[in-house]
């Protein structure tokens, strides 16, 4: 599941990490997101012979929720651990990654919908840095703003390890995926 906001407006932003990964992970595995009844953009792609079903929520970021809950019912995703949710994280330099099961939202409106609509917040998160924004600026406008130059280099970097990180899920667990990406 990758987070982000729908619309031209939002494409390249750092709230929208998540759904590049998605994209990413689509494209290195030859599925093509498609509109679903769930409000996103689904494919089921085939990781060395794992069937994984890959979703962009169509809502907004801070109405996730609603989009995962049905997607959730919909795969028959009876334990929390088996939903990966990739996302931006303030609380990590830029190109940052970590891996985590659970725990707080640290304030991340897409996580605490996901978390209001599931009841549980016992999901994988795959968090990728966009640190904090400088100055006095607002945490929503630094996330809904493209990146500059630099950070942009840094992300497109981190956005490819995260897509790695998604698959090592997939194939050998959450456990030894923390220990090789949680550096």
């Amino acid at each position: 599941m990758g987070l982000g906001n729908p619309g031209a407006e939002y494409a390249g932003t750092r709230h929208n990490l998540g759904a590049d990964v998605v994209a990413r992970l689509a494209e290195r595995h030859g599925g093509r997101l498609r509109k679903a009844k769930e409000l996103a953009l689904t494919a089921e792609v085939r990781i060395d012979g794992h069937l994984v079903a890959l979703a962009w929520p169509q809502t907004y970021v801070n109405e996730s929720g609603r989009s995962v809950a049905g997607l959730v019912r919909r795969h028959g995703i009876d334990d929390l651990q088996r939903l990966v949710v990739v996302h931006d994280e303030l609380d990590l330099p830029v190109g940052g990654l970590k891996i985590k099961v659970g725990g707080g939202t640290a304030g991340h409106n897409g996580l605490k919908s996901i978390e209001a609509y599931l009841h549980d917040n016992d999901f994988v998160r795959v968090r990728i840095g966009v640190d904090k924004p400088p100055g006095r600026r607002q945490g929503a406008d630094h996330v809904l703003k493209r990146p500059g130059k630099t950070d942009r280099a840094e992300l497109d970097v981190v956005v490819e390890e995260a897509a790695d990180a998604v698959e090592a899920i997939a194939l050998e667990g959450v456990a030894p995926t923390m220990n090789r990406f949680n550096r």
